[in-house]
């Protein structure tokens, strides 16, 4: 779920980068890396990731005035309050949790070693790569990409990948990894083209992203795929979709479109819950995780199904967010004004809207092409087995065939445990899993070679006509005199 703040008065310094430092925890050290990306609309995007955790992407709320900052963490009942100092490469303050207040200092973080090392001496790829731009004629924007095309004649097989929710550029850059770079890469090394593009609004593309729902996506991805069939080197009935959390439920509702629909989907760790439900159990899931009590996750998930529920009847946006905020200050004393008028937007934004009434089970039995679910056991945010049973039990229901396969101890983002992650030039590398990429190679290179395979003709010989039937005349018998 992307987290928007208000525009920032005055000329801020910039927050652009990701930013990481050390949370003194009972019985350790967490480390916290919070990523701000400004959007177009003048509002910061930001989201945390504390990888010892397991936790990715959690929405934060920022508030930047002069060199004051605020960022609140609503999912983990948490806040940092500080200043940024430093010119602009530290935010020093105080974090606060359940049970926990505590200094912090966070750091303007860096590429790993490695991963630097790599950016400066990349190699040509074995494989095309150009820089490409995807027109949605529906929303009227220019979406741009990179586009990596297997060498050799083709034509090839190729995939558009959507993104999770929140802006993210054509990599899904999260601290030290690249989800889409990577698969790209492994992919097109393996004989399939792929699309990644910046969302829009991000990066190079055109577009508002804090206007745009996921049925907005829906468009972009869409657009992917009308770009693909029109490339020389790309066959046309081999072009499908594959997406990561909200991006895969973004590739199952554009493979339940009437027209134009992808060949295949491959989802990844989509939602199968009703999106209001899915935020919940992750409210839940993280607060227990950084040590809330039984009552404590009670309160704040009774607040959330309260906050909802008001922005669900209440159409009207101005009055919505004044009732948010009362709701928020009257449960949190401790909750300033910008800060509570900061989330009520969020709560009221278009998507925040569109994804409370969201539920991938109303249109799953329009889904028009094969499709693969893949889920990581130890993802916090769409958890394995609830999530894949529901979408499963609705795609039966299209005729389509689907696969279904959960990798054991993988995340949200599709990394296995660090303990597994390779060690280059003496550092462990956040990767994606393995098993996830050899899964899905295999996967869609079958679809390829399905739809590439003639369907067996059987010829019928005509049945034989029936002759014509003559009536037979009656017999006349003639009387004879009597002898």
């Amino acid at each position: 779920m992307a987290a928007r703040s208000r525009p920032a008065t005055g000329e801020p310094p910039r927050l652009n980068g990701q930013w990481q430092g050390p949370l003194k925890v009972p019985g350790g050290t967490l480390t916290l890396i919070i990523t701000i990306v400004p959007l177009s609309n003048g509002t910061y995007y930001a989201a945390l990731d504390v990888p010892q955790q397991r936790i990715s992407r959690m929405p934060v709320e920022v508030e930047l005035k002069d060199d004051n900052i605020k960022l609140s963490i609503e999912q983990a009942g948490s806040r940092f309050e500080g200043n940024v100092q430093a010119g602009g490469d530290r935010l020093v303050g105080s974090w606060q949790q359940p049970g926990l207040k505590t200094e912090l200092v966070l750091a303007r973080g860096t590429a790993p070693a490695a991963a630097q090392a790599a950016k400066k001496l990349r190699l040509t790829p074995p494989y095309r790569e150009s820089e490409v731009t995807v027109y949605n004629p529906v929303a009227k924007i220019k979406l741009s990409g990179t586009l990596t095309i297997p060498s050799g004649e083709g034509p090839f097989a190729a995939v558009a990948l959507v993104s999770d929710s929140g802006p993210q550029e054509r990599d899904a850059d999260v601290p030290g990894y690249r989800p889409f770079g990577m698969l790209a890469d492994y992919l097109t090394r393996h004989g399939v083209a792929v699309l990644r593009y910046d969302d829009r609004g991000v990066g190079k593309s055109g577009g508002d992203f804090s206007r745009a729902t996921t049925a907005d996506f829906v468009t972009d991805a869409r657009a992917a795929l009308a770009f693909l069939r029109d490339r020389p080197l790309i066959a046309p009935q081999q072009v499908g979709l594959l997406g990561l959390g909200e991006g895969g439920n973004v590739a199952l509702l554009a493979a339940a479109e009437p027209l134009e629909a992808p060949n295949f989907v491959a989802s990844l760790a989509a939602y199968g819950q009703p999106g209001r439900d899915v935020l919940r159990r992750q409210q839940g899931e993280i607060m227990r995780l950084i040590g809330a009590d039984g009552a404590q996750v009670k309160a704040a998930q009774g607040l959330f199904d309260r906050l909802v529920e008001t922005v669900r009847q209440t159409p009207n946006t101005t009055v919505a967010r004044a009732k948010i905020i009362t709701l928020l200050r009257s449960s949190n004393s401790a909750l300033d004004e910008p800060m509570a008028r900061a989330r009520a937007v969020q709560l009221t934004s278009p998507w925040s809207r569109y994804f409370f009434d969201f539920d991938p089970a109303n249109r799953l039995a329009l889904v028009r092409c094969p499709v693969l679910l893949l889920n990581g056991t130890a993802d916090l945010q769409v958890a394995a087995g609830r999530n894949m049973s529901l979408l499963q039990k609705g795609l039966r229901q299209s005729d389509q065939p689907v696969q279904a396969h959960r990798l054991g101890g993988v995340n949200h983002l599709f990394q296995d445990d660090p303990a597994k992650w390779p060690i280059v030039a003496g550092e462990r590398q956040a990767a994606f899993s393995t098993e996830g990429l050899t899964y899905l190679q295999a996967w869609l290179l079958e679809r390829a070679r399905l739809a590439k395979t003639p369907v067996p003709v059987t010829v019928r010989r005509p049945a034989p006509r029936p002759r014509a039937i003559t009536p037979m005349r009656p017999r006349v018998r003639r009387a004879t005199a009597a002898r």
